[in-house]
């Protein structure tokens, strides 16, 4: 009995409770509603790399050329004349000439024999001496028209200790031959004196 009485008044209840809850959602959902076209905002965001104008740079780089070493200056020209050179102590006079040498002009085409390398004599060891005496040996030889000295010989000398250094030296020189008519002769009779003093 009191199952039925509950079946009567439940079921009109719930109807109603379900009806008023559905209208409540009607108005809810028709009271919120938005118009997204009217209140969106767009926005656009471009996203680059920003690039700046800037006048347009060249640089030139400047090579420097390399200063090359300048050749050193020629050594100075030595007068044979004066040229004295020491050896061991020992100062070894130039050689020197006869007065009847011709050296020769460059519009001549006949010469006399002319020197091109001469070696000067080493002071011997065995040659003793005092100190600022001068020994001279006066030698003699011939020039073969290959420009070789022959020949060489002692004319005069104040200490024969001297003579064979003296000989040898003489016997390594180099000469121009003689000329005479474009043709190269023999020079007989060439005449050189060699002093040496022995330093204090």
């Amino acid at each position: 009995m009191g199952s039925i009485i509950r079946l009567f008044v439940g079921t009109p209840l719930a109807m109603l409770v379900t009806v008023v809850l559905f209208l409540f959602m009607y108005f809810l959902i028709s009271g919120t509603d938005l118009d997204l076209n009217e209140d969106a905002e767009t926005v656009r965001i471009e996203i680059g790399r920003q690039i700046e104008d800037t006048p347009e740079q060249t640089t030139q780089k400047q090579f420097e050329r390399p200063q090359l070493d300048q050749p050193p200056p020629p050594p100075p020209a030595i007068n044979d004349a004066n040229f004295r050179p020491e050896v061991a102590g020992v100062r070894a006079g130039a050689p020197t000439f006869d007065a009847n040498v011709d050296i020769g002009t460059g519009f001549n085409p006949d010469r006399d024999a002319q020197p091109l390398v001469r070696i000067e004599p080493q002071y011997p060891d065995r040659c003793q001496g005092r100190s600022g005496d001068i020994e001279t040996v006066v030698v003699e030889f011939d020039v073969d028209p290959a420009g070789q000295t022959v020949n060489a010989r002692v004319v005069r000398s104040t200490n024969s200790c001297f003579d064979r250094n003296v000989i040898r030296a003489v016997e390594r020189w180099k000469y121009q031959p003689k000329i005479v008519d474009g043709q190269a002769e023999p020079r007989y009779g060439v005449r050189t004196t060699f002093k040496f003093q022995i330093q204090e």
